[in-house]
C-alpha cells in the first residue's frame, strides 16, 4: 500500500477521480471515462462500501451481483488473514505476529473500510515496539484520512506523529511529516504555514504516495505567492534551483510566477487565469478557489500601488490590461475590506495610496490594549466591592 517512489498511492488516485466525477465543471464526456475507471478500480479492490455510497450519491444503478461477490470474497480473505494470525500467534514470534496484523490493516484499508482499518491499526499499534514502526501506521491513517478527507482524523495523526517523535525517529520520516501537515494546512486555509512546510521539504521531498513531484512544486509556488514577501520569495522561490528544474512542466506556473515578481502585470493576469482551472478542479484547494482569487489580486495590487505615492487609473488599468471601471471597481471592493491602504479620488481619476505608518499602529494598538485592561479591571474591582 505505501506509495513507491514516484507512484501516488492508488486510493488517492481514486480518491481524485472521484471528486472530478463530482464537480459540475467537468465535462461529461470526460465523466464517462472517470466512471469506467473508477469502477474499475472499485471492482477490482472490493471496495464495497466505496461502491454504494457512490453509487447513491451519483445516482448509479447498483449490481447487486457484484455487491454479493464482493462480499464474499472479502469474507474469504478476511478469514485467511485471521488463520494466519492465529497461527503466528501459536507458532511464530512477535514480530511475525505484527506483520500478520499489519496485513489484515492494509487489507481493510485496500476495500476502503475505514472503520475497521482504523481499529486494525490500532491494534496493530499495540503489538508494535518501534516508533519508525509506529509512525509508519500513523502515515497510513493520515492516508486513510487524505482518502476520506477527514480532517479531524488528520489532525490527531499529526499530532501524534509529533509526539512519537519525541522519543526517537529518522529524519527521513520527519520530512514526509512535514508534507502531509503542510498538505493538510493547505487544505484547511493555513497557507503561510503551508508555505512554510513545503519550502522546508523542497530538497528532501520523499513523499510521492501523496503526489508526485511536480504537483508539489506547484503547491509550494500558490501557497509562496500570497505567503511571504517580496525578498523572501526571490530567494526562497523565483532562485531555488529545485523549483527552476521543474516549474516549466506546470502550465502558467513559471509566468504566473516571474511576472509576478517581474511586475508583468498584463502577462501575470493572463498566466493566473489559466492557472485558474488547475485551483478549480484540485480536489485540496477547490473550497478556497474564491479565497485564493482574491488574496493573489491583493498581493498584485498592493505590489504594483506599493510603487506610487498616487497614480491615475488610466495608468493602472493599462498596466494590468484592463478597463478603469474595471480597476474602480476591484479596488473599490478591496479597500472596503481593508485590504489595500489606498482612495479613490473619483473626480480627478486618480488613486492616492494611505500606507499606515507602523509606529502609529502599534501605538493605537496600545491605546486599544490598554482600555480594555482598564474596563476589565474596573469590572473586577465592582465583583470584589460586592
Amino acid at each position: 500500500m505505501e506509495g513507491q517512489e514516484g507512484t501516488q498511492m492508488p486510493h488517492l488516485v481514486l480518491a481524485n477521480k472521484l471528486f472530478l466525477l463530482r464537480h459540475p465543471d467537468v465535462p461529461d464526456i470526460e465523466k464517462v471515462r472517470l466512471k469506467e475507471e473508477v469502477f474499475v478500480s472499485i471492482k477490482d479492490n472490493d471496495m464495497v462500501s466505496v461502491y454504494e455510497s457512490t453509487a447513491a450519491e451519483l445516482g448509479w444503478e447498483v449490481d447487486q451481483g457484484l455487491v454479493d461477490a464482493m462480499r464474499v470474497k472479502i469474507e474469504e480473505e478476511v478469514k485467511k488473514l485471521d488463520e494466519k494470525i492465529a497461527d503466528a500467534e501459536e507458532n511464530l514470534g512477535e514480530s511475525e505476529v505484527r506483520e500478520a496484523h499489519l496485513a489484515k490493516s492494509l487489507f481493510y484499508i485496500k476495500i476502503g473500510d475505514q472503520e475497521k482499518a482504523l481499529e486494525q491499526l490500532k491494534v496493530t499499534e499495540r503489538k508494535t515496539v518501534a516508533v519508525g514502526q509506529k509512525m509508519d501506521l500513523v502515515f497510513y491513517t493520515l492516508q486513510l484520512g487524505f482518502f476520506y478527507m477527514d480532517f479531524d482524523l488528520i489532525s490527531k495523526s499529526i499530532d501524534k506523529a509529533k509526539n512519537l517523535f519525541e522519543e526517537g525517529g529518522d529524519w527521513e520520516r520527519k520530512n514526509r511529516l512535514k508534507v502531509y501537515e503542510g498538505l493538510y494546512c493547505m487544505a484547511t486555509r493555513n497557507f503561510k504555514k503551508a508555505a512554510s512546510l513545503f519550502l522546508d521539504s523542497i530538497s528532501t521531498f520523499t513523499t510521492y504516495e501523496l503526489f508526485n513531484y511536480d504537483t508539489f512544486i506547484f503547491y509550494t509556488v500558490l501557497t509562496s505567492v500570497i505567503s511571504l514577501d517580496r525578498v523572501s520569495l526571490k530567494q526562497k522561490v523565483v532562485d531555488a534551483p529545485e523549483i527552476l528544474t521543474v516549474i516549466g512542466k506546470v502550465p502558467h506556473l513559471s509566468e504566473f510566477l516571474n511576472s509576478l515578481y517581474g511586475c508583468q502585470y498584463k502577462s501575470f493576469f493572463s498566466a493566473f487565469a489559466g492557472l485558474a482551472d488547475q485551483i478549480k478542479l484540485d480536489r485540496y484547494l477547490h473550497r478556497h478557489f474564491r479565497y485564493y482569487m482574491r488574496e493573489v489580486r491583493t498581493v498584485v495590487y498592493s505590489q504594483f500601488l506599493e510603487s506610487y505615492k498616487s497614480v491615475t487609473m488610466d495608468a493602472m488599468a493599462r498596466a494590468f490590461g484592463v478597463n478603469v471601471d474595471f480597476i474602480d471597481m476591484e479596488l473599490s471592493r478591496f479597500i472596503a475590506a481593508g485590504k489595500l491602504h489606498c482612495k479613490i479620488d473619483k473626480v480627478a481619476g486618480v488613486l492616492e495610496t494611505n500606507r499606515p505608518d507602523a509606529k502609529n499602529a502599534l501605538y493605537q494598538s496600545t491605546i486599544k490594549q490598554g482600555d480594555f485592561l482598564l474596563n476589565r479591571i474596573q469590572k473586577l474591582s465592582r465583583v470584589i466591592d460586592l
